[in-house]
């Protein structure tokens, strides 16, 4: 992985260069990336990818399955093949998987080790090293699997797979689409049913992929609004043929940066508009944003749309805490919109955030107020006291921004410098190639 090495170490300063103008496509989807190379690899026949996010997080995940058995080829840009091995069929791999800094990979993965007659190492980077997984060992030692892991649950970490695991119902105590997706995808090989309760509904990509897929799988909702979601094992899948829209989560950064900076004209296309995804564009236009979705459409189960957005002056908000899950990873992007807006936004609700690839919490709050913003931090969220549309002040002499090695805190902070008065330094752009290779590129394509 990039990160890796010091001495590879790439700051860049991102200042105002003018209005953004222009039609980007931004790239495919990092969730439905790793999952359709995933259950391809578990469906037995070929399965083609278009439109696949050839970020170094879901090339973790593609090295990782062909060190399980399957055949997993590049194609083209951004199209791939996957040969599939058939649920439980996994073999064991000759070494330890890396997983770099990717959260997803791992704990998805570590649920369909979970449920295979195979003992698997996950090593990853030193971000990656230093989150919790405990939440997803609990339920998977609940199914038959055992873990050896480093101290708080960390990695490196050994799973011991179970054969065969057992069916177990769980309710999620914190909102998690990875650890959902963990146990249903221990579930594919698991005899009999494996229930998941969410009291909270987080994105559904591997609910819908799965059932494209074959898997026999029901999603009910109870008088509470908690979702019941059942899978039955032991799964054949078939394989499919699959076009991976844009992902939203990419597009947050430019319908941002197209919002804060003025004259700006941004057509973004193709973008994912799963509900359960979609909670930021909804919070920005409640703030103001102009936001047009242009040719609704439907690719492969998920709603699409190409997003038109223009500069506009935005007001603070309450953002609902009954929102966050559906905008989890682009609140980075949001901050950065509510440190430009008219009054003051607050968040809740947004514990998840002090343990993804970094506190983003404080890492957000220690960039912006060095950028010149006026940020309160509480132990669930921001409350950012906007500039009225007024560029930021800039940051403190030789003050460069801590990414923590968190590709979000450095694409969130590139655009607050864009609306700022004399540019931020960013410590560090290599972590950005986890998500997205093409950022800066893109970003440069539409300033000039």
């Amino acid at each position: 992985m990039t990160h890796a090495d010091p001495a590879s170490v790439r700051p860049r300063r991102f200042a105002p260069q003018g209005p953004l103008k222009g039609r980007i496509r931004v790239p495919g989807d990092k969730s439905i990336s790793h999952r359709s190379i995933m259950l391809g690899a578990l469906a037995v026949g070929e399965t083609r990818v278009t439109g696949l996010l050839e970020g170094e997080d879901v090339l973790a995940t593609a090295a990782a399955m062909r060190a399980m058995g399957a055949t997993v080829e590049r194609t083209g840009e951004g199209a791939w093949t996957i040969h599939g091995v058939g649920v439980g069929a996994l073999l064991q791999p000759k070494g330890p998987l890396d997983m770099g800094n990717s959260g997803t990979s791992t704990r998805l993965l570590m649920g369909l080790v979970a449920s295979h007659p195979i003992n698997v190492s996950f090593t990853g980077d030193d971000s990656l090293s230093k989150r919790p997984m405990n939440r997803v060992i609990t339920p998977l030692s609940q199914m038959g699997a055992s873990f050896d892991a480093s101290e708080g649950g960390r990695l490196p970490l050994i799973v011991r797979g179970a054969s065969p695991a057992v069916p177990i119902t769980y309710t999620l105590p914190v909102a998690s689409a990875q650890v959902k997706s963990a146990i249903l995808l221990a579930g594919l090989n698991t005899p009999g049913k494996t229930t998941v309760i969410e009291p909270v509904p987080t994105r559904d990509h591997s609910e819908r992929m799965l059932q494209g897929f074959g898997a026999e799988l029901t999603v009910e909702t109870r008088e509470d609004g908690a979702r019941v979601i059942t899978v039955t094992g032991e799964a054949e899948l078939k394989p499919q043929v699959i076009d991976v829209p844009g992902d939203p989560s990419s597009a947050a950064f430019f319908l941002v940066a197209a919002l804060v900076t003025p004259g700006s004209d941004v057509m973004i296309e193709n973008v994912g508009l799963n509900p359960t995804r979609a909670g930021l564009v909804e919070v920005l236009c409640q703030m103001g944003a102009d936001i047009t979705k242009c040719d609704e459409r439907v690719v492969g189960g998920e709603p699409v749309a190409d997003l038109h957005v223009r500069h506009s002056p935005l007001k603070g908000i309450v953002v609902d805490p009954a929102i966050a899950p559906s905008m989890i990873d682009e609140f980075p992007a949001l901050f950065v919109a509510a440190a430009l807006a008219e009054g003051t936004t607050t968040t809740s609700g947004l514990d998840e955030l002090r343990v993804k690839e970094s506190d983003r919490l404080s890492a957000m709050a220690t960039a912006l107020v060095a950028a010149g913003a006026d940020v309160e931090e509480r132990a669930d969220g921001l409350v950012i006291k906007g500039t009225g549309g007024v560029p930021l002040a800039g940051t403190r002499p030789g003050f460069e921004v801590t990414t923590h090695l968190d590709h979000r805190i450095a694409m969130a902070m590139a655009i607050a410098g864009l609306a700022s008065g004399d540019g931020v330094m960013i410590d560090d752009t290599r972590p950005i190639a986890t998500s997205f290779p093409v950022f800066e590129a893109m970003l440069d394509g539409l300033v000039a």
